[in-house]
């Protein structure tokens, strides 16, 4: 009766993982469908480590089972012994160069694409015209955002990290306060950041995300750093070269970038008053470090990258972001207005304000 029971949970056990893994897969969070060439490369080395893996297994449960069904005691008796391969110079061998050729197998890959995914030279050339042809993005990691700035084209963002289709994209990466993990679960990875060091490597995106759900692919940070770190997110939109080029464009136009409209402009006359000293509103130039560029806050696909972006989630972001995310560095309004709260009117113009921040529409 016992028995049956545990068959029974260990039937309904696989069944729950079934229901909750079948969420898994999508194509704008998985290391299984990769969207790059080095998610492929990594996605190959895996189903060979898997093979490998899955070869040895299948030889020793083999091998196990034919020794327990031929030397059954009820088959050759209780006083046979086996004939003994102790010290066995021949056995020696087989099963010393066996797993020799199956590490090589596996090792020679590996190191093959390790140094193929650190060649970083193209973005470090002398040849300041070419180098200025290529994409370098500076990621640097803070708790709990991302900044994202493009040294050769005089940019910089935040949150979500816009790149073109059909070349490497390469980074440079570093951490602001304490160490975080640059991983595009899609597209390839993952890189730690470090305070102390600059860690570099490049990415391909073979595929444009604006048919995915979200329009972004997601990104995240893989080591833990603190309270939040679960919801240390980023988006990646990934557009065709000229796309790019032109938002690019736009980016750089946001530095002489005009408020319409009254109740944009009191949002921000009251931003200028309280929230300009940590926050910058122009694209172009460099990153401060400080808190997050909101340069493209209106384009963006998340407030606080994992809120849904919508005048209710920002204005209750603005009263009290240690509710949503515990230990980031944004301030209550009270500290920047005067020991003050905003009021619901300059919640409502502050939001009108930086929802019309956008280079996309």
């Amino acid at each position: 009766m016992m028995k049956g029971l545990k068959k029974w949970r260990f039937l309904a056990l696989l069944s729950a993982l079934t229901v909750f893994l079948s969420a898994c897969g999508e194509k704008d969070l998985t290391t299984l469908s990769p969207a790059g060439q080095v998610g492929k490369d990594q996605h190959n080395l895996l189903l060979l480590s898997l093979a490998i893996m899955t070869l040895v297994i299948v030889v020793v449960v083999i091998i196990y089972v034919l020794v327990i069904m031929k030397f059954r005691r009820k088959k050759i008796g209780e006083n046979v012994i086996p004939k003994q391969v102790e010290g066995s110079m021949k056995l020696e061998i087989i099963w010393t160069v066996i797993p020799i050729i199956l590490l090589l197998v596996l090792a020679v890959p590996t190191v093959y694409y390790t140094y193929k995914l650190a060649d970083t030279k193209a973005m470090e050339g002398s040849n300041k015209e070419k180098q200025a042809e290529v994409v370098t993005v500076n990621v640097t990691a803070k708790l709990y955002w991302w900044e994202f700035e493009y040294p050769n084209q005089g940019i910089v963002t935040s949150q979500e990290l816009i790149v073109p289709t059909g070349q490497k994209v390469y980074f440079k990466l570093k951490a602001g306060d304490v160490k975080h993990s640059f991983w595009i679960p899609s597209i390839g990875g993952k890189m730690d950041t470090n305070v102390e060091n600059v860690n570099k490597f490049y990415l391909t995106f073979d595929e444009e995300s604006k048919d995915l759900k979200e329009g972004v692919f997601y990104g995240k940070c893989a080591e833990l750093c603190g309270p939040s770190h679960a919801l240390m997110d980023f988006k990646v939109k990934t557009v065709a070269k000229d796309d790019f080029d032109s938002w690019v464009t736009k980016m750089k136009a946001t530095k002489d970038r005009k408020t319409l409209g009254s109740v944009e402009q009191q949002g921000e006359a009251i931003f200028k008053q309280s929230c300009i000293s940590c926050h910058a509103t122009s694209g172009a130039g460099a990153g401060t470090g400080i808190a997050p560029n909101l340069a493209t806050f209106g384009d963006r696909t998340r407030i606080a990258g994992i809120l849904e972006h919508n005048d209710k989630n920002l204005k209750n972001w603005i009263k009290d972001p240690q509710a949503y995310k515990e230990g980031n560095m944004m301030p209550k309004p009270e500290k920047i207005n005067n020991g003050k709260a905003f009021t619901d009117e300059e919640l409502t113009a502050l939001s009108a304000y930086l929802m019309s921040l956008t280079v996309e529409n």
